[in-house]
């Protein structure tokens, strides 16, 4: 099956950052580390994963030669860190044996700008989110957010503030204290039931959800008002991206990319 989209961010080499990264995962167990620098277009790495579910990889990197990446463990309900470029094992984030949370979904791995300490936010296939602290290897906050599987999550770290979709109708808007504790702040209700994956535009200004129904909806995101829906597509959005310049992209079953133009960053 051909790859699909996981993340942006990607250092290659000893020390060397790519000036325009990207990585893709696929139900092949394959993530591929790609160097475009200069238009170039080759795989120049590749992590060999051990699950085959839906749950996108997340990748931390500030620039340095070591980074982290997150993928989906062996273990049905496992997360594994593992340090790059190296990919050695960090460690195996597993729930406690009752707390039936069911396979990850998506994963946010993030550093608090006062915390030298890599967390994780890790979606579940029982509706709840969890902080993971992965230095101590254990769950920080764990809340009950939808009554389906989350299928993606997203966090914006000055804001300490975060939202969830799920293959329900509602989107949860969430919070972290400085005590590291997860709180519902609100939900929205959806027309129509599945999102795919929820990004935040850089500028925290508007986020936009990739919707089961064909159509991309963007909101603003700090109240959460309804900005736009936004009809393209003839299949269900799978993913959507937004530029530095707030180029808005989707990409959708119907195998088409579709760039938006719309409420420029100030």
């Amino acid at each position: 099956m051909a790859h699909g989209l996981a993340s942006t961010t990607l250092v290659t080499g000893a020390g060397s950052v790519c000036l325009t990264p990207l990585s893709s995962q696929g139900r092949d167990l394959k993530l591929c580390l790609w160097d475009l620098a200069e238009g170039r277009n080759a795989v120049v790495d590749s992590v060999r994963l051990e699950s085959v579910g839906f749950c996108r990889s997340s990748i931390l990197a500030g620039g340095q030669p070591r980074w982290m990446l997150a993928v989906p463990g062996k273990g049905s309900d496992e997360v594994q860190i593992l340090e790059m470029p190296s990919k050695t094992s960090v460690c195996a984030l597993k729930p406690k044996a009752d707390a039936k949370l069911g396979m990850p979904m998506c994963l946010r791995l993030w550093q608090a700008d006062c915390n030298p300490r890599p967390l994780l936010l890790a979606g579940y296939e029982d509706g709840s989110v969890a902080l993971w602290d992965v230095s101590e290897q254990k769950v920080c906050s764990h809340i009950a957010c939808h009554e389906e599987p989350v299928m993606d999550l997203d966090f914006d770290s000055q804001k300490a503030r975060g939202i969830s979709g799920s293959a329900g109708k509602v989107l949860a808007v969430w919070s972290l204290d400085g005590q590291q504790a997860l709180q519902v702040r609100g939900t929205h209700e959806l027309t129509n039931p599945g999102i795919a994956e929820i990004t935040i535009r850089p500028d925290r200004k508007i986020l936009a959800t990739a919707g089961w129904d064909h159509r991309i909806r963007v909101f603003h995101w700090r109240t959460m008002q309804p900005l736009a829906v936004l009809a393209f597509h003839s299949a269900a959005i799978q993913c959507v991206a937004f530029a530095a310049d707030g180029l808005l992209a989707a990409g959708s079953k119907d195998q088409r990319i579709s760039l938006w133009s719309l409420y420029p960053p100030a």
